[in-house]
């Protein structure tokens, strides 16, 4: 496994920028599940990121971690579309949240699962790392 790879696989926090048909930049840290050169991050229809991607259907991205030096990151962009099928969407969200939380069934998790009615997926096109 590549470095880019496990540190994307392990990280929690990403940077998530879309941009309106306007050309306005949105950017929102997000929680993410990375897989075979796909981003996904469970959200809802009605948020300002999932209308972008609707309209745009491209996203940029951040990933880093440390306060001083050294400092490693990976940043870049890619297609993004919504997954919108409910059992697609429903699978996702799931294995997202369980990134984030020891069980799934908590009540802060469960709120969020049901108001994941959609899946930003992004294919990474372009990637850059820093260090």
């Amino acid at each position: 496994m590549s470095r880019r790879v496990d540190f994307l696989q392990h990280q929690k926090i990403m940077r998530l920028a879309t941009t309106n048909e306007h050309g306005e930049p949105h950017v929102v840290p997000v929680w993410y599940m990375y897989d075979d050169n796909t981003i996904y991050i469970g959200t809802n229809t009605r948020t300002v990121k999932a209308r972008n991607v609707k309209h745009t259907k491209t996203a940029a991205f951040c990933v880093d971690e440390g306060v001083r030096a050294p400092i490693y990151g990976i940043m870049g962009r890619g297609s993004a579309r919504l997954i919108l099928d409910p059992t697609q969407v429903g699978n996702l969200a799931e294995q997202i949240l369980m990134r984030y939380y020891t069980d799934i069934h908590q009540e802060a998790a469960q709120a969020l699962y049901k108001d994941t009615d959609c899946i930003i997926a992004i294919r990474v096109d372009s990637i850059t790392e820093w260090s």
